[in-house]
């Protein structure tokens, strides 16, 4: 029996199977592990040319998904916080929110938890605030005048 996949180049298989991991993104939006594991098997499918042997070619892939997922992830992070403040909505505190602790808003005619992105500010009730993102069932605002400052 004739296995056409043996037959082909280690770095034909990482080009497929990076070009596979990363047509995941495609359909699922946020696979983003499996859109690193794909670039790192690109990036294999380079190497692959220098180094011979699968064992350590295998190594390489998953230490160099390893480090594409932590360090990718850090740096899609800080940009979708940026982000989420384009979109801000308009929010106003109904209590006290303590540097680093849980308060309460009324958000679109609801009272919701909150708690300030800088966990060393503190924000007085009746203030104006902007919802930057969500963690759950908790809101993570910011006060007007220091978006605005």
């Amino acid at each position: 029996m004739n296995f056409p996949l043996l037959a082909m180049s280690p770095s034909v298989i990482w080009l497929i199977v990076g070009l596979i991991l990363c047509g995941f993104e495609l359909m699922l939006p946020n696979a983003f592990v499996s859109m690193m594991m794909g670039v790192s098997a690109l990036i294999m499918a380079g190497l692959a040319l220098v180094l011979p042997n699968l064992g350590l070619q295998v190594l390489v892939w998953m230490g160099l998904s390893g480090v594409l997922v932590f360090r990718g992830r850090q740096f899609f992070m800080s940009r979708q916080k940026f982000d989420l403040l384009a979109d801000a909505n308009e929010a106003e505190t109904l209590t006290e929110i303590p540097p680093g602790k849980v308060g309460r808003v009324l958000f679109e005619g609801n009272s919701w938890q909150a708690r300030c992105a800088d966990d060393h500010q503190a924000i007085a009730p009746n203030q104006k605030v902007y919802v930057i993102s969500r963690e759950g069932t908790t809101l993570i605002v910011m006060p007007e005048h220091l978006l605005n400052s």
